[in-house]
């Protein structure tokens, strides 16, 4: 397929073979449209030539971002909280989801775990009534709630 350049060339040729010139006021004309044509094919080339240096330049930017993604979300399923040893609870106070360690719970020497929204302390019982944090299935403590 010719290219608007080539077309706009041929059309030069042609006025040329056929002796048009600027004597007459037709010639005066087509030869201004003419010019007019290859002043636009100029134009369409270098919008051309923009719009692939900029569609070059977005795919750039999207595939760093599509490696800067994976590299923040890579980790952030939902699911990985519980698979890596978080508990997943929300706090009465602030209404936050917060996700505590289990390792939190088996220290005895802190009284209360702390909220890290709010600092308010979150209250941990079972079914039992005791406050050891756990669930009626997994509990370690003495109470019955085994």
């Amino acid at each position: 397929m010719e290219t608007i350049k080539e077309k706009v060339a041929y059309l030069k040729g042609m006025s040329d073979g056929l002796g048009i010139n600027h004597e007459t006021k037709e010639g005066k004309l087509l030869l201004a449209i003419i010019d007019v044509i290859d002043d636009m094919a100029e134009e369409i080339d270098l919008l051309n030539e923009a719009q692939t240096e900029l569609d070059d330049y977005v795919d750039a930017i999207d595939e760093d971002l599509a490696r800067i993604e994976e590299d923040i979300y890579e980790d952030d399923d939902e699911n990985d909280y519980e698979d890596d040893g978080y508990i997943e609870m929300e706090c009465p106070n602030c209404h936050e989801t917060v996700y505590l360690d289990e390792a939190m719970f088996e220290d005895e020497e802190e009284d209360e775990i702390l909220c890290p929204n709010c600092n308010e302390p979150l209250p941990f019982e079972c079914e039992c009534g005791c406050d050891c944090g756990c669930d009626d299935e997994e509990c370690d403590c003495d109470c019955d709630c085994e």
